[in-house]
């Protein structure tokens, strides 16, 4: 199976990023449903630090160590935090 990682990122306006895949597709995709938790709230309280994205290891990365996993966007999976965490099972 080959991995598809991101190859080339430009921030937009807003949480907008302009995305390039290593397997050639491209597109823009809106960042701000990702940037959630403690980590991200400085790059969602500061443009210049959001447009301080860059590319590490084929992973949108930022200075302060956040990073997206390329799958969740390549794919358009929900991120994490909205997830419903599992009901807790009796015995």
């Amino acid at each position: 199976m080959v991995l598809i990682r991101v190859q080339a990122v430009t921030p937009l306006e807003g949480f907008l990023v302009d995305v390039t895949f290593t397997d050639g597709t491209r597109r823009v995709v809106d960042l701000e449903p990702y940037l959630h938790g403690p980590i991200f709230e400085p790059i969602r309280g500061d443009a210049t630090l959001f447009r301080s994205a860059f590319i590490d290891n084929g992973t949108i990365a930022w200075p302060n160590g956040a990073d997206i996993d390329p799958d969740v966007l390549y794919h358009g999976l929900a991120p994490a935090w909205r997830e419903a965490a599992p009901a807790p099972t009796r015995a």
